[in-house]
């Protein structure tokens, strides 16, 4: 072989190699449409094993979330003794975590990193997220109000938080919720591939002056109030138990018995102020990463742990109630047995033995 045929044929082998390193390289690179090689986007490199767990995790959270909201919902509803201005909050907050169980199902399609259902439906999933998110937080709002009138001044709370309040207040509460996230991405809706960089990517993007206002409406007032409110109530309560148990005089009880709030209202306080700690230890890691950058909650298994962990809060509300509320344990009973169904059992006494 001359020197010519051997640099031909040596230039030849490093050509084919270079091809089948190349070829090789492409089969490492997953997209999210393989039919569409040029805008389709390139599915983030996950373990296989941590989205196989994320999917089974994600699947039983959806059904415990759904069917233990559902249990909360229909309690409310049927039995008559629960129709009270707290529970009507607390069924609102049921209905809002009774969503967020089927947002489940649209974060076990993008465990892999990709939106396959369009930009149609990815904005309408945007809208309906900022619902859910701002409707929650209205609503722990809501509960921090009832919690603070029924311990700071329980003498007037029966004329002040009535049923009809609490239902207007809820209503308003969904509405402002409605309007505020369709107002904030309405900008999507009419211009669906705007922010879209590929196929397979679903972003929302607010511009720096929505975040802001977003940032501080869903987030740092609402907490801000929260957790002033609840401070408050629980510097009350702890004074309030220190009278009762010391009942110094029969003066002192006799003054202050009608100003202090029944120890049911106390118990209440403390339980719904569990339910706050835990949705702020929730949310608060969600807006953080959401802080950073809005494509780590799409794009990463990390950003897609903390939105889950945001989403299981609302499978969490109603293990709280079965662990402190008796009366969410004995309607839980009567749904499961379909003791529900004979006549009267609406009327059924579920808050005393």
């Amino acid at each position: 072989m001359s020197w010519v045929e051997s640099q031909t044929f040596w230039r030849g082998i490093n050509v084919g190699a270079t091809l089948l390193s190349s070829l090789l390289e492409m089969e490492e690179v997953e997209l999210c449409f393989p039919q569409l090689l040029k805008t389709s986007c390139r599915k983030p490199k996950h373990s296989s094993s941590h989205i196989l767990l994320l999917s089974v995790l994600l699947s039983v959270v959806s059904l415990l979330t759904v069917s233990l909201n559902m249990l909360v919902i229909i309690a409310i509803l049927h039995f008559r003794q629960l129709h009270t201005s707290t529970n009507m909050i607390l069924l609102s907050l049921a209905f809002s975590d009774f969503f967020v169980g089927f947002l489940f199902l649209f974060q076990l399609m993008m465990v892999d990193g990709c939106w396959y259902l369009g930009n149609l439906m990815c904005a309408l999933f945007g809208i309906l997220d900022l619902i859910i998110v701002s409707a929650s937080v209205g609503n722990m709002v809501l509960i921090s109000i009832d919690r603070y009138v029924a311990i700071c001044d329980p003498l007037h709370y029966p004329t002040k938080v009535t049923l009809k309040r609490a239902r207007v207040s809820v209503s308003l509460c969904w509405t402002c919720s409605v309007i505020y996230s369709t107002v904030m991405l309405r900008e999507n809706l009419d211009n669906l591939d705007k922010f879209s960089s590929c196929a397979g990517d679903c972003t929302a993007d607010f511009g720096i002056t929505g975040f802001i206002i977003d940032l501080f409406l869903t987030f740092l007032i609402p907490i801000t109030v929260i957790l002033v409110l609840y401070a408050i109530v629980f510097v009350v309560a702890v004074s309030q138990i220190q009278i009762m148990r010391s009942q110094v005089s029969v003066l002192t009880s006799r003054y202050s018995v009608k100003a202090i709030p029944k120890k049911s209202e106390i118990k209440a306080a403390r339980t719904l102020g569990l339910v706050i700690i835990v949705f702020l230890s929730c949310l608060c890691p969600y807006f953080c990463i959401s802080l950073l950058s809005l494509d780590s909650l799409l794009h990463t298994l990390t950003g897609v742990y903390v939105m889950s962990l945001f989403y299981f809060n609302s499978c969490l509300n109603p293990l709280i109630y079965a662990l402190f509320y008796p009366w969410f344990r004995k309607s839980i009973k009567i749904i499961v047995t379909l003791k529900i169904f004979k006549s009267g059992s609406s009327n059924v006494n579920l808050l005393h033995p």
